[in-house]
C-alpha cells in the first residue's frame, strides 16, 4: 500500500515544474540518507531474494 501511495503522490507531482522539481529534491534526500546507512554499516534494504537461512540444496527443492 505504501508504494501505490508513493506512486500515486509521484504522478500527481510530475503534473507541474514545481513538482518535478520537488521530487528531484526528494530523490537527492533519500539517496543521501541512504548511502549513510551503509556506510554506518545498517545497509538499509537487503538485495532481493537475499536469505538469512542456508540455501536449500537442489534436490530437496520443490518445483
Amino acid at each position: 500500500m505504501k508504494k501505490f501511495f508513493k506512486v500515486v503522490v509521484a504522478r500527481w507531482l510530475a503534473r507541474t515544474p514545481f513538482g518535478l522539481a520537488v521530487l528531484g529534491v526528494g530523490w537527492l534526500l533519500g539517496r543521501r540518507k541512504q548511502r549513510a546507512q551503509v556506510e554506518q554499516g545498517r545497509g538499509g534494504r537487503r538485495a532481493y531474494g537475499s536469505q538469512k537461512t542456508r540455501p536449500v540444496a537442489r534436490s530437496r527443492r520443490r518445483r
